[in-house]
């Protein structure tokens, strides 16, 4: 999904690179360009301010992403979730921001009748989704599973205890969770119109004087066309789908989206699913439990009440 008047793009700066840099747009729009959560992230600005008063808020934009991803990733091994995942069933006391998460995932868990489930993040070890035909060993699968529940951990609000091998992993929410909070502190400074993006998953607080924010929607193809065009004023827009993680197998498309009851993808999904809602954390949530739906992914939107766009 690219944003605004260009598309958001570029892989990860070379060392020598600034940090993150501000381009102009078309439209009256400055875009403040960086790599965060291995996504290609802007912020979108309209810009009535003066170029140092940008850089200052895409400064704060830019460290705050950074610091929700150094502090959930859990690839680095000082993060709170490394260090739970590393406890050994041992209960490690967390922070009020990681409690909250906590208890959001807690919540997804029971809305979805376990479908949703932070730790079924385990499955990575049989499942890589490259787009080869390489499907894991059923028996592979199975011996995961008694490492995924949510309700197997201990969690009372400062204390969780996880049982040794199991993993928790915020990768379902975390990156919606960074938009809404990057928003925040970007409205909190400038009183412009700012639409937040992460490689998809974005967020506006108003539309620029030029009319709604343009999103546009990939194809769920090779070709990285957009087909969807949709205008977005405020609130939060996010994707969920297959596009880039996939297996194919004797014409059989594997989507990376993963029933943690039986460790194998969730049959009859659609392609991708769009959603907009009033934040980017809850149209994300909304999008992946369309996904876990497989055929009743639309169904379950339009009981949801909540615009939508499916593409199979």
């Amino acid at each position: 999904m690219s944003a605004g008047r260009a598309a958001a793009g570029g892989a990860s700066p070379p060392p020598h690179a600034p940090e993150f840099e501000v381009v102009p747009r078309e439209g009256g729009i400055v875009a403040v360009c960086f790599v965060a959560m291995a996504s290609p992230c802007e912020l979108l600005l309209e810009a009535d301010a003066d170029a140092d008063a940008v850089r200052e808020v895409g400064r704060v934009a830019a460290q705050e992403a950074w610091r929700i991803e150094a502090k959930f990733s859990r690839y680095r091994p000082e993060s709170i979730v490394s260090v739970v995942n590393h406890s050994q069933g041992h209960a490690v006391v967390v922070d009020g921001e990681t409690a909250a998460l906590l208890d959001y995932a807690a919540q997804c868990y029971a809305l979805s009748q376990g479908r949703f489930d932070i730790t079924s993040g385990v499955l990575r070890r049989s499942w890589t989704f490259d787009g080869s035909d390489r499907l894991p060993e059923p028996a592979a699968v199975t011996a995961l599973l008694p490492l995924i529940g949510f309700d197997k951990i201990r969690w009372q609000s400062p204390r969780i205890t996880l049982p040794a091998g199991m993993e928790i992993d915020f990768g379902g929410i975390g990156k919606e969770y960074a938009v809404d909070r990057v928003l925040a502190l970007v409205a909190a400074r400038f009183a412009g119109a700012a639409l937040v993006n992460f490689g998809g998953d974005l967020a506006a607080n108003r539309a620029p004087g030029t009319g709604p924010w343009q999103v546009g929607v990939e194809r769920p193809d090779t070709e990285r066309e957009a087909r969807l065009l949709l205008e977005l004023s405020r609130g939060g827009l996010a994707t969920s789908g297959d596009t880039h993680r996939f297996l194919l197998r004797d014409g059989v498309r594997y989507g990376h989206i993963l029933d943690p009851k039986s460790g194998w993808p969730v049959r009859d999904t659609p392609r991708s699913v769009t959603v907009a809602a009033a934040s980017c954390v809850e149209a994300g949530i909304l999008a992946t439990f369309a996904m876990l739906q497989g055929s009743g992914a639309e169904a379950f939107l339009e009981e949801q009440g909540v615009r939508f766009w499916c593409l199979r």
